[in-house]
């Protein structure tokens, strides 16, 4: 019943998002056509409004793009009229997904290696280095930080490509520079977490038992640590995923992020809607996701409400 629950409240949170998005694009002051008044008549100016249902009143544009985004159709792009925003989000997708999903993995892997360090070293040198890579990491913001990499490693030294997409090697100073700040965080939490866990009757009880530190490390500590980390883990994703907005545009990378940015200064609402309720709903289902795979990291978790 839980399960059911939250994914009624997923649908709804993307319709409601759906709307604030369609609202928000009607107040932005500015016509996509405003650029070709000059140039074209206005019976064919009438005729292109039409074509996107612009000549029709906010309520019907409303309820025709609904009905539309129930079939999953975000319509055409206005700027670009041979391609629909299905098109766009379909070939920005893989590109903007894998960096994304490295990026992740990358700040996951290192940053929970960290905290665990950090916390088993409490107080001492290696806890105290960690957190102030952790501090450095999450002051320098992803779009300072890739221009630095690429002058050192790309311009400087050679070692990897500047730009463009099409081998790895092209996906490693991207995916440094979006992964450095949650990488950081995750450090942070990882280490707060574990300190708690640590300090623990159960855990100084099994100590006391003779287990061993390996084993009373990944056992005890690690599984019951890495919860808080598991919740922060949604909102991180797409934090890292919209990130890519900015760093797709430094590293000339064919994601999602480019045409998101182009589409504002054209602006393109279709694109602007599509590509935010796309990421919107990655938000929405990963929370979803995360929320059912407490179940599977602790299984003392119930997935029930007050009410079930």
């Amino acid at each position: 019943m839980y399960i059911v629950k939250r994914f009624l409240i997923m649908i709804l949170t993307i319709w409601v998002i759906a709307t604030l998005t369609f609202v928000i694009m009607k107040f932005i002051p500015g016509d996509p056509f405003a650029s070709d008044a000059d140039v074209l008549p206005p019976e064919v100016l009438e005729n292109i409004r039409a074509k996107y249902n612009l000549d029709e009143p906010v309520p019907v544009q409303y309820a025709l793009y609904m009905r539309d985004l129930a079939t999953f159709d975000l319509g055409p792009s206005i700027q670009s009229e041979s391609r629909t925003v299905n098109d766009i989000i379909a070939e920005g997708a893989p590109a903007s997904a894998l960096l994304g999903i490295q990026s992740i993995v990358v700040a996951l892997v290192f940053g929970l290696f960290l905290g665990i360090v950090a916390a088993l070293n409490h107080n001492r040198l290696l806890d105290y280095t960690a957190m102030i890579l952790a501090i450095i990491g999450i002051s320098i913001p992803s779009f300072i930080l890739a221009p630095l990499l690429i002058k050192v490693f790309a311009v400087d030294y050679g070692l990897l490509p500047v730009a463009t997409w099409g081998t790895w090697q092209h996906t490693v100073l991207p995916t440094i520079a979006l992964a450095v700040t949650p990488l950081a965080i995750i450090a942070r939490f990882m280490r707060a977490s574990m300190l708690e866990v640590l300090n623990q009757n159960y855990i100084k009880t099994a100590d006391a038992k003779g287990l061993s530190s390996t084993g009373l490390v990944i056992k005890h500590g690690v599984r019951n640590a890495i919860l808080p980390v598991v919740s922060f883990i949604g909102p991180l994703f797409v934090a890292v995923i919209t990130g890519t907005f900015v760093i797709e545009k430094i590293f000339a990378i064919p994601g999602i992020g480019r045409y998101f940015v182009d589409s504002i200064f054209n602006r393109d609402y279709p694109v602007i809607m599509g590509t935010t309720i796309f990421f919107s709903a990655v938000l929405v289902i990963t929370l979803f996701l995360i929320d059912i795979s407490y179940r599977l990291i602790d299984p003392r978790i119930k997935l029930t409400s007050k009410g079930d």
